[in-house]
Parts: structure tokens; sequence; C-alpha cells
């Protein structure tokens, strides 16, 4: 492995903007008297005032411990997703349509083939991946992807077995389709994530168009949802719309833009969720069964050429508020809560992958509330795809593009 930097708290983790701050390191419980001025300093996009105190640009934070960064691997071909083997190795997605495994070593994996063909044109190809609970027993692995369907693409999900050789995917078969279909590379969403009865959470996205954007707020349309899914790509029985006429069964949340973040808390196993905004309102939301998060009729954020959406609202009666925002944006990509001892002060906090922002995002949260933020690996300038916990306690970074990273940040 390379060592990227073994350097003292101050030259790795840079808090930007703290040249006229106080150097005061800040723990989870002294967040109320930080010194640091909040992460964010750039001039907003908008006018738009937020509904509450700390809905965004909170007060900064600073993690105490020392960091090791290292590039655990390198020459990935587009990751987009990853999870922990039960033996430590992580698997890794790549856009075009393989994965490969990474060893606890550093060594990188053949690409493993046999899925489903994937359209990987703008936003789309292989997505999110997870294994089963039961991986030990049944070596089965699911996964999202942007599917050609006439007549266009959508967000479906895959299973299959991998290998004993772990050179191919057996039996691939695609379980669930997120109809419509729309002629678009825009906003796929998608993340997997478990919930603890052993179903699934699947993320989706708008698809991005004018056209198609409206059925974010529609029931019987898949698009701009937090969907709950069997193994089987069933709706999970007891689902917030499952006697509800006209709706789909699978529906968990809507009103969403692009959700490319889901993660459960540790303790309180609720399920948050992260999604792109555009001209400004990157969001993240605490996700609550049947509930409207409000796109595209609510927004903190702009069209892309300036203008307001829709109405140029911020609030509506039956619509929830993000429990935080960005603007300008920062391209929230994959997230996870850190439940692990190799960093306590990092207990229950949530990070995020930043693509413009490039950098890992740390938030700490308290009683749903986001009460300080970081911003991690900012002098490496990597657009971050996804964030992992390893299952030594350290964290994980995979960067996007051709020659792709794995990172690890363990404790000096």
């Amino acid at each position: 492995m390379r060592t990227i930097a073994l350097l003292s708290i101050a030259t790795v983790i840079f808090v930007a903007c703290q040249s006229n701050s106080p150097d005061h390191a800040t723990t989870p419980d002294e967040h109320q008297d930080s010194t640091l001025s909040p992460v964010e300093t750039k001039k907003p996009n908008t006018t738009y005032k937020p509904a509450f105190e700390g809905q965004t640009r909170i007060a900064g934070v600073r993690t105490k411990a020392g960091l090791d960064v290292k590039v655990v691997a390198e020459g990935l071909r587009n990751p987009w997703g990853m999870v922990n083997l039960p033996d430590g190795r992580i698997l890794i997605t790549e856009k075009g349509g393989t994965m490969r495994i990474v060893s606890t070593s550093g060594q990188l994996s053949a690409p493993i083939t046999g899925l489903p063909p994937v359209n990987d044109s703008g936003q789309g190809g292989l997505l999110d991946v997870a294994i089963d609970p039961d991986f030990s027993q049944n070596r089965l692995v699911y996964w999202s992807f942007s599917q050609n369907v006439p007549p266009g693409t959508l967000t479906a999900l895959g299973k299959g077995k991998l290998s004993a050789d772990e050179q191919r995917i057996e039996g691939a078969e695609v379980i669930y389709q997120a109809k419509p279909a729309f002629n678009s590379s825009l906003h796929y969403g998608s993340r997997l994530v478990w919930d603890k009865q052993g179903n699934l959470f699947m993320s989706t996205g708008e698809r991005s168009d004018i056209v198609s954007r409206p059925q974010a707020q529609q029931l019987n349309s898949a698009l701009g949802k937090v969907l709950h899914l069997t193994k089987d790509g069933k709706p999970v029985a007891g689902n917030p719309f499952m006697n509800k006429d006209g709706a789909l069964p699978e529906i968990y949340s809507y009103g969403h833009r692009n959700v490319q973040g889901l993660a459960t808390h540790p303790e309180t196993g609720d399920l948050w969720e992260i999604e792109f905004g555009p001209r400004g309102g990157d969001e993240v939301n605490r996700i609550q069964a049947g509930k409207d998060y409000g796109w595209p009729e609510i927004t903190y954020g702009l069209e892309y050429s300036g203008e307001r959406i829709g109405k140029g609202i911020t609030q509506k009666e039956g619509m929830e508020q993000p429990v935080y925002y960005w603007d300008p944006v920062v391209s929230p990509s994959g997230a996870v809560f850190y439940s692990g001892n190799m960093f306590p002060e990092w207990k229950n906090n949530l990070f995020i992958g930043a693509l413009s922002g490039m950098h890992i995002v740390r938030l700490v949260i308290k009683d749903n509330k986001v009460v300080g933020e970081e911003r991690l690996l900012e002098d490496m300038k990597n657009r971050i795809r996804d964030v992992l916990q390893g299952s030594d306690g350290s964290l994980y970074a995979i960067t996007d593009g051709g020659n792709g990273k794995l990172i690890q940040i363990r404790r000096k």
C-alpha cells in the first residue's frame, strides 16, 4: 500500500477558511462550544432562508485524532459502490458492468463478469451493491443498474450468486424494475441498504427531465422514490401505500430528486437519505414511512439556468423539511454512519462522499439535528463516489473516474 499522508491532523484534514478562527479541536460532546466557522464560505445561489437554525452552514468541527491516509488500491474503472465481504475484503462495482474484489493487502482482482448488460452512458451503469445478510451461506449479491427497456432506460435491481472461484456472477436475474422507463441518461439514483428484518431499501432518481420530474410526486411511478423490497424484489408487507388504490405498494417515501446516499443509524435504526439538489439544495433527510420530501414542489435550489423552480418556495404543508442542506452544492454521493471503535469521537457521525466538493463530509448529529460539519481529504482533490466503514473500523472511500482509487483512513 502506498502511503499518501502521515502528517499531522492539521494537514491531513483541512477545514475550509479557518485562517481567522482559533485552532480549536472539537469532540461531539463539545460541539456547542466550537469556535470554528462553518466550513462553507462561498456565496449561496439563492436568498432562501432556512426553515430552522442549523439547517445549513452549521459550525465547523475538527477531528482530534491523527489520521493515516493510504491508497489501498488503484486502477478501478469508474467505481461506484462497495460493500464489505465477511473476511474483510471489499467488493466494488465498476460503472461499465463489472465488479472487483480488493484484498486486505490491496490486491485488485480480475473483473467479475456475468451480470446483465448495463447502459453506462451519462450517469448510468452498474451502480450500488449489497451482499445478502446470509452471504456466508448463500453467496448472494444484489446490485442496482441502469437497464435498457423500451422506450428508454430505468433503474433495475439484480440478484445472483458469486461463483466459488469469484470470477463471475451465476444465475443473474433482474428482480425489480423502477418503472416507467424514460429516455434519459441521468438521475438513476441508486443506493441499496438492508433493514433489520433483512429487506432492502432501494433509492431511485426522477430521471432529471422537466417532463419526468413531476413523477417524484406521483404514487403510481417508481421515479424519485425510496422503495422497500424483499429479497425477491417484492413489496415488503406493511409498506405505507400497500393498500392505497393507484399507488405502487413498494414505495416507502417520495418527493425525491436523485438519491445517491442511504444509511441506517447504528443505534436508532432510522433510515437517512442524501440526494442531489439542482443549483443549490443538496439535502440530507431522515426518512419516515409514507412521507413526502417535496421535490419538485419545494427546494432550496434553482434551475441550472438560475431560474426559480416551480413557485420558488421552500416550505409547504404536508411536505418534509431536510434535516440539512447545502448551497452551493457539494454533490453528495454514498454515505455511511460510523459505528467502529477506531475513532470514538466519530461514533454515530454521518460520512458522505462529495463529488464536486472533492472531499468527505463528516456530519455530527445529535437528536436528529446536524450540530457540526467537517471536510476530510480536501487536500487530495478527489471526487469521492462512495464511503464505507471497513471491518476493522477504518473508513474507506472510492474515487470517481477511470483510474479510481480505494482510500483507507486509519487512526495514527
